[in-house]
């Protein structure tokens, strides 16, 4: 093998599907350096579109679209190329999340932000083996404030609300609101 790239075998074929256009277009990049054959959709309707079209060989979808659930992009690309491998990426992990991209035939699951590097560690891993953690994980108070965001987003930003359900005082909750997310 060639210590210069990657064994990506015949088909390099890779379909990036994320709404975050500067994210798109990075991963995109540096995707093609590593040898693959990079096809982007910024959408759910664009990205069912590219694998009925020309199913491709690997796909990194997000999970959170503007037009909807990435999880419908895996489902088209699954019934197309069943032996397609998958990563599901998105900015709020969750257990349940991850599940249910696993069990509609994900190969993986990340966390943004992730990196090239983590992305194909995660596409070319064998079925058996798991990829190695990544070299920068998100801290606990990252993936706290993450999750905290996230439950804030779904109560359409009200505070009370937000709190109720983290049960948590809603003048803390603010307080947490106000500072800016750890790294």
């Amino acid at each position: 093998m060639n210590t210069g790239a990657l064994d990506l075998g015949e088909d390099k074929s890779l379909l990036l599907v994320d709404d975050d256009e500067a994210f798109l277009r990075r991963l995109a990049k540096a995707m093609e350096k590593r040898g693959f054959e990079v096809e982007m959709a910024g959408s759910v309707a664009a990205g069912k579109a590219i694998s009925t079209a020309r199913p491709p060989a690997y796909a990194v979808v997000d999970l959170r679209l503007e037009d909807g659930n990435g999880l419908d992009v895996v489902e088209v690309l699954r019934e197309r190329r069943p032996e397609a491998r998958i990563v599901v990426l998105t900015g709020y992990g969750a257990i349940a999340t991850a599940v249910a991209a696993v069990k509609i035939g994900a190969t993986d699951y990340l966390s943004k932000p992730a990196d090239a590097t983590d992305v194909t560690n995660a596409l070319l891993a064998l079925t058996d083996e798991l990829p190695p953690p990544p070299e920068n994980p998100m801290s606990a108070d990252r993936v706290r404030w993450e999750h905290i965001q996230r439950v804030y987003e779904l109560c359409d930003r009200n505070v009370s609300e937000t709190a109720r359900r983290l049960s948590m005082h809603r003048r803390t909750l603010q307080r947490i609101l106000a500072k800016r997310s750890p790294r």
